[in-house]
């Protein structure tokens, strides 16, 4: 007996020593994990997970474009139906709903696996998989496991499972370059995620296990085989869990998936959408840089795809179209750009950059390096009337006050000596300021500019939207010629405050943009008043006479339209700016040098000689305007003034202005034939007969690309006046109309 008791002694030893190995072992682990979970803390989302995609829509809500690393939209959960939100979870983790975010045993096993180098699979959570996708990398290694085992412990109690949903479905791939379930639904299907039905849920959450494999657009009969029967799991686990009533099991159809097709994007138009929404969101501080650059977006934009398309086809029809780079090397250099805006809301209904990408980068409609020309008169008579200016011997200045418009002629009150000449040294003698916009006379307004006061014609175009630092703002007179460079998008802005009655109007082409719950506020494109009503009004009352029987002819509508054309030095670009009541667009031709990109003459484009802004410009303004507007009944303008061309005639003043003393041309000349209105127009909107001193024979040539018979534009073809020395400080000027 005594030998039994001494033999089990040891072993006794043994057990206890054992057991209390295995329990210390135990509690040192017990104690390391408490350790290491408490103080592990959720690392910063990895840089993949945390860059989606900015979405660009039109303003129908079609999406245009996605910019970003990845195509991917967060959403959410409440925006994903709650049948897709089980499907997932029926295929990828049905316990889901109750465990603790992490499967001890499907962890083992892939520890195992991955140890015994028997490949890397292994079972994971939905939580695990979010925590892999947002935190950590998809290395399969022991390393990133452990920290999987702990994040997602961490996750499951310190987030919602609603939350914890919500990240994976923003998170995961499913194939098609489509990061995430929003982006999922439109890359399978071509509807945002809100519109998901079951049965395609059910598919999106099959393509999870194998993207490549399971998609059926393309995959082999196996694997079409096993997208199908993974598709009928998911449905059956369902209907297991009670999320789906087998009745309705029974009747579902496998939903083909639409052919795929390549992420939308950044290329011709879309390119320049793109850049000027960015530029708008991050210069008024509506969001970062940083921010934009995160992704994540969605920027609504105001384009109108019927606009847009019609613009597009007017550029294409009156321009491109009429040039052939092969036969006229100059063809090649001439780059369009146009902006569209409603002047009641201030959107950017259509834009027109150029070519696009990878044709022509930069963004014609945007561009400020050309000279505006003659498109910065209105503004110069705004400033005149605003102002209350007087001619130099006192006589205040309004549509009817006469100048002298002998091409060439000095301007008075000036210490720069200054002496533009006229569109083919066209003298005007004795004519009227409404007449001199019509004909857009440059002695006329060189005389006023200094009338009024260069430093109020500058304030003024300030204040209607021309940038402040904008050169040629303090050219001299040269400033009523339009020396200062400008874009098509705030010439339209600039008219469409005009338009809107004085009321400062920014263009804008973003209708909203948001995030999630985020939704930054806009700055608003409708400010308060620039210039008074009055002004404005008389302003555009002048315009329609441009239009009307001026150089602006081709622009004619079945609403009534106020514009003015635009020709710059050396025929470097062409303009037309004009509004209708209802929408203001404005037309820039450009000559750039396809290949050094320097400024140069676009003369002779189209087979023609100069190109004015009568010509392709206002072409491309009347059959963009006629289709845009097609819908809608003719408009008149809404007008507070008595003076201009659509309230009343235009009877010159009882004396010429003291500053501008009769010609001493014989004043027998051939009358100037009135022109006949359109027949919606009322029977004053037409001047008088103003005696014209031009000699009887014509000097000018057809307008480029018209018919012949368009009125020239009132450009000068030339730099040097006749009356003497208008090259101040070596500056160039343009030609006018």
């Amino acid at each position: 007996m005594g030998r039994v008791k001494a033999d089990g002694k040891p072993r006794r030893r043994w057990l206890r020593w054992l057991l209390g190995s295995t329990l210390g072992v135990l509690l040192l682990g017990m104690a390391a994990f408490v350790y290491l979970y408490e103080t592990v803390g959720l690392p910063a989302a990895n840089a993949s997970a945390t860059l989606q995609a900015n979405v660009y829509k039109t303003a129908d809500g079609k999406v245009i474009a996605r910019s970003g690393t990845f195509n991917r939209e967060k959403v959410d959960i409440s925006q994903i139906p709650v049948g897709v939100q089980h499907a997932f979870v029926a295929a990828e983790n049905k316990t889901f709903y109750t465990d603790g975010g992490v499967d001890v045993r499907g962890m083992a096993r892939g520890i195992y696996n991955t140890l015994s180098g028997r490949g890397t699979q292994g079972g994971s959570t939905i939580t695990q998989q979010y925590v892999k996708n947002y935190y950590l990398t998809q290395n399969q290694t022991f390393s990133r496991k452990f920290k999987e085992l702990f994040i997602s412990l961490k996750v499951d109690q310190e987030m919602s499972k609603d939350k914890i949903l919500e990240g994976y479905l923003n998170t995961v791939y499913f194939g098609r370059g489509a990061y995430g379930i929003q982006a999922a639904a439109q890359a399978y299907y071509g509807v945002d995620v809100k519109k998901l039905t079951v049965p395609q849920g059910a598919y999106l959450a099959a393509l999870v296990q194998a993207p490549s494999q399971y998609d059926v657009t393309f995959a082999s009969p196996e694997g079409k085989q096993l997208a199908v029967g993974r598709w009928n799991y998911v449905l059956n686990n369902m209907v297991e869990m009670h999320w789906l009533d087998a009745g309705t099991r029974g009747q579902a159809k496998f939903p083909q998936p639409i052919q795929p097709k390549g992420t939308p994007g950044l290329s011709g138009q879309t390119q320049y959408f793109v850049n000027e929404a960015n530029h708008e969101l991050t210069s008024n501080n509506v969001i970062s840089d940083q921010d934009l650059a995160t992704g994540g977006w969605t920027i609504t934009l105001t384009i109108d795809p019927t606009k847009q398309r019609a613009l597009e086809k007017a550029v294409k029809t009156q321009l491109t179209n009429q040039l052939d780079p092969s036969a006229r090397k100059v063809d090649g250099n001439v780059q369009a750009g146009a902006a569209s805006v409603d002047p009641k809301t201030g959107h950017v209904v259509a834009l027109y950059g150029g070519d696009g990408p990878p044709k022509h980068y930069l963004d014609n409609a945007t561009r400020q390096d050309y000279q505006v020309a003659s498109t910065f008169k209105p503004i110069e008579l705004a400033s005149a009337l605003e102002n209350n200016a007087h001619t130099q011997d006192g006589r205040p200045i309004t549509a009817n006050t006469i100048y002298d418009g002998t091409s060439g002629r000095q301007v008075q009150g000036s210490p720069q000596p200054f002496g533009p000449a006229n569109e083919d040294h066209q003298d005007y003698g004795n004519i009227t300021v409404q007449r001199a916009v019509d004909q857009s006379v440059n002695s006329v307004f060189a005389q006023m500019a200094v009338d009024v006061g260069l430093d109020k014609v500058a304030d003024t175009a300030v204040k209607l939207g021309m940038p402040t630092k904008t050169a040629g703002l303090h050219d001299g007179p040269a400033i009523a010629l339009g020396t200062m460079g400008g874009s098509p998008l705030e010439m339209a802005g600039i008219y469409a405050t005009l338009d809107n009655h004085g009321q400062l109007v920014t263009p804008s082409i973003v209708k909203s943009v948001e995030r999630g719950n985020d939704k930054p506020a806009l700055k608003n494109p409708i400010g308060g008043q620039a210039i008074s009503r009055s002004t404005s009004d008389a302003v555009t009352s002048i315009l329609t006479g441009v239009v009307n029987s001026g150089t602006g002819t081709a622009a004619q509508q079945d609403s009534q339209v106020a514009g003015k054309t635009g020709t710059s030095d050396d025929n470097k670009s062409a303009w037309f700016t004009g509004y209708t009541p209802d929408l203001v667009t404005s037309v820039g031709l450009f000559g750039e040098d396809a290949k050094t990109h320097n400024q140069v003459t676009i003369s002779g484009a189209g087979g023609g000689g100069r190109v004015n802004g009568a010509g392709f410009p206002a072409q491309i303004w009347s059959a963009y305007t006629r289709v845009a507007l097609s819908s809608e009944s003719p408009q008149q303008f809404d007008l507070q003034t008595d003076q201009g061309a659509a309230v009343q005639s235009d009877a010159p003043s009882t004396a010429p202005s003291a500053s501008a003393p009769p010609s001493t041309k014989p004043s027998t000349k051939p009358s100037q034939s009135p022109s006949t209105p359109p027949s919606h127009l009322p029977s004053h909107s037409t001047p008088p007969v103003i005696p014209d001193p031009r000699p009887s024979h014509p000097s000018t040539p057809p307008v480029t690309g018209g018919t012949g018979s368009n009125p020239p534009d009132g450009s000068t073809g030339t730099t040097q006046g006749q009356g003497g020395a208008n090259n101040m400080n070596g500056l160039s000027f343009p030609q006018g109309g």
